[in-house]
């Protein structure tokens, strides 16, 4: 039945994929007027609900409306349609919103979302054309594009297509410097880790050491939500640049009676600590960017009587009940960070105690 009503509603003749057939519904829109120059377009989960599709097959979609230049991405906002080709303005260029589809209302950054510099924020108002086109095009360079679309659009927006399309060069010109995405990839990984140098020298103790190399991890997640999706912690990509991290981390354990296999399963656990937390930097933005709110904004939209129904059984739910009652509680991700830092730190504190006691009646 979905199927049918997807026939029916695009309105094209049997062939092509899914994904190309909601495409052309959506260009036929734009092209009719009934979505105008900064009118927001579906979003990926609207398009799933409207048409019965995968999330791959809407971020398709999405994907190709934006390297054709019919759409772009503004964070905060979400997918809008951008200004039509004319001279002098490159296809995707920012217009000011149509007066047919007002300006969302500005949204606040919640706390945890990424900081993003002038350069970033205007990467997302459209197609950026590179100076000097393939001429000028190297590795360096197509890195850097790479991570500046990541950063705005999410990695699910990432292609070897759409960078092209952000240095206004061929497609094919990539593959001379880059072998295909997975090696782009990691490229850009170590590219962002190296962004923000570790400190050098030696550290004061080995908190102070393990606490520094965790907190430089998580401003570079929170720079870039895209990165922390990327890590494995069991199939480890060669960035050696985030290796580095490790290193650091292990030799500040040095000296305190552990062995070196818990030096770097402390280590370890606490990168991966760090990363499995900063995850919902990803999730958060894309969130914000489908609804145009943050996630305080959503919050305060959540109508008191559905919080009221979710606590409505004090004798099942006594401890959220108690909470509801008492003072409001930080549950933001840096709150959760820097408490679950402090409580990890302490795990390691205990097992070189331990070690101390073990070797003192030895």
């Amino acid at each position: 039945m979905r199927w049918s009503v997807e026939r029916a509603v695009v309105g094209v003749v049997d062939g092509g994929t899914p994904s190309e057939r909601i495409a052309g519904e959506l260009r036929r829109r734009i092209a009719a007027g009934e979505l105008k120059p900064g009118a927001r377009v579906p979003s990926t989960r609207r398009i799933m609900q409207e048409w019965g599709v995968a999330m791959a097959t809407a971020t398709k979609v999405l994907n190709r409306l934006r390297e054709e230049g019919l759409v772009r991405a503004v964070p905060g906002v979400g997918t809008v349609v951008a200004a039509p080709a004319s001279a002098g303005a490159p296809a995707g260029a920012a217009v000011p919103v149509s007066a047919a589809a007002p300006a969302p209302a500005p949204v606040k950054a919640p706390a945890s979302a990424p900081v993003r510099d002038a350069g970033r924020a205007a990467a997302a108002t459209g197609v950026r054309r590179g100076k000097g086109g393939e001429r000028d095009l190297g590795r360096e360079r197509i890195v850097a594009a790479a991570v500046r679309v990541a950063d705005t659009e999410g990695l699910t927006a990432l292609s070897m297509r759409r960078v092209a399309t952000e240095l206004g060069v061929a497609t094919m010109s990539l593959y001379r410097h880059v072998p295909g995405k997975d090696e782009l990839v990691r490229l850009m990984m170590d590219k962002v880790f190296g962004e923000q140098p570790i400190p050098g020298g030696p550290v004061s103790d080995w908190r102070t050491g393990l606490a520094e190399v965790s907190r430089l991890q998580w401003r570079i997640y929170r720079a870039h939500p895209w990165l922390a999706s990327t890590m494995s912690f069991t199939r480890p990509v060669l960035a050696p640049d985030a290796a580095l991290h490790t290193e650091r981390a292990m030799a500040a354990l040095v000296g305190t009676g552990l062995s070196g296999e818990e030096m770097a399963q402390a280590s370890v656990s606490l990168a991966a600590f760090t990363c499995g937390l900063a995850v919902h930097f990803e999730r958060e933005a894309q969130a914000e960017q489908d609804s145009g709110l943050s996630a305080d904004e959503w919050m305060d939209r959540l109508a008191d009587e559905d919080r009221d129904r979710l606590m409505a059984d004090p004798e099942r739910f006594p401890m959220f009940d108690a909470l509801a009652r008492g003072p409001e509680i930080d549950m933001s991700l840096e709150a959760l960070f820097a408490f679950g830092l402090e409580r990890m730190l302490d795990g390691v504190g205990a097992l070189i105690e331990a070690r101390g006691r073990a070797g003192r009646d030895g």
